[in-house]
């Protein structure tokens, strides 16, 4: 297998981009890259890779898209971007599987979308991040950006893609999937949210067991939940927003107290286990279920070990297959609905 790594853009770019590549070379004896960006500097960050180093391929592409650039302009003007660059050979070579970046979100989807291409009757891909439930588990949202406009049809297919997602990277045979609304019955929501129940309520391909209230995010109920871009980033950064400064007010009430140190110093494995739980750098990086190869947005801030993350998601969804177990379930719709 080979992946297209985007070393530049990363709050840790390259350095973490490349150590996360050797760590997961040193694996998987079948995987290889080509490690995009300033060829000086990737040059000096393989240098120890020692007996993998064989399998990395550098591909110089100095250039850098920011969060600041519009996400046309920088496809149309920054094409010796190491984003641009890495989008180009993920298109244009067949052993190419698979691209990881940490760069800019909106560049991104725009250059995956329009030089990738989409898997054939997808309307939109749609961004699929994973968060922790309460109960040990994981919850995908999707969609949680890509696309802020949707019809009913696309949410159905978020349901879908997000379902295969979460079967072949996770394990879970018969995902629990929800529709974000602004209550539980059937009939809450605008004209968009019931047009949309009623289709995941008929699709027997999803286990859909209604709509979801956001409070319920967390609490492991629900293994995908399905909403428009705008509506999944508020939650998603919300829901972030919310335990980091919750693990914050944590911090400043046990320092704020002798007789509250001393407890904390005997609850500190509980703690580090409560803060590895609620790091996202452990859980990976948003796919972007959809495109025709694998494209996964790790966080702008990842460092190694979140960037060996976002690697193991692409090996594990090649593996599962699921991008054709997608186009199968597009085949069969349209088959259906021909036949009506």
């Amino acid at each position: 297998m080979k992946i297209i790594m985007d070393c530049l853009g990363g709050d840790r770019s390259p350095d973490a981009n490349v150590k996360g590549a050797v760590a997961s070379l040193r694996k998987h004896a079948d995987l290889s890259f080509a490690l995009v960006g300033d060829e000086a500097a990737l040059s000096a960050a393989v240098s120890d890779a020692g007996d993998v180093s064989d399998r990395i391929e550098i591909v110089h592409a100095p250039g850098v898209i920011t969060g600041d650039d519009k996400p046309t302009d920088a496809i149309r003007l920054k094409k010796d971007s190491s984003m641009i660059a890495a989008i180009r050979l993920l298109r244009e070579r067949e052993d190419a599987d698979a691209l990881v970046s940490c760069g800019a979100t909106g560049a991104l989807v725009a250059a995956a979308t329009l030089r990738i291409g989409r898997i054939r009757g997808i309307r939109r891909p749609a961004f699929c991040p994973i968060l922790p439930t309460m109960d040990g588990g994981t919850v995908g949202i999707c969609d949680s950006g890509a696309n802020t406009d949707v019809t009913a049809e696309m949410l159905l297919q978020y349901a879908v893609m997000g379902t295969e997602y979460m079967r072949c990277v996770f394990g879970k045979k018969e995902p629990r999937v929800a529709l974000l609304n602004v209550g539980t019955e059937a009939e809450k929501g605008d004209d968009l949210r019931r047009e949309a129940y009623a289709l995941l309520s008929a699709e027997s391909g999803v286990n859909f067991v209604g709509n979801m209230e956001s409070r319920d995010l967390l609490t492991g109920k629900y293994d995908v939940v399905v909403c428009d871009g705008f509506s999944g980033n508020v939650l998603v950064k919300t829901t972030e927003g919310t335990a980091l400064e919750l693990l914050k007010k944590l911090k400043r009430d046990i320092y704020s107290k002798t007789r509250y140190k001393l407890g904390a110093f005997i609850m500190k494995d509980m703690f580090a286990k409560e803060k590895a739980f609620m790091n996202y750098q452990n859980y990976g990086g948003s796919v972007l279920i959809g495109t025709e190869k694998t494209v996964i947005k790790g966080h702008g801030s990842s460092d190694a070990a979140a960037v060996e993350k976002c690697i193991e998601q692409a090996i594990t969804i090649k593996a599962g297959a699921m991008n054709e177990n997608i186009s199968a379930w597009l085949t069969k719709r349209e088959e259906e609905i021909s036949n009506v």
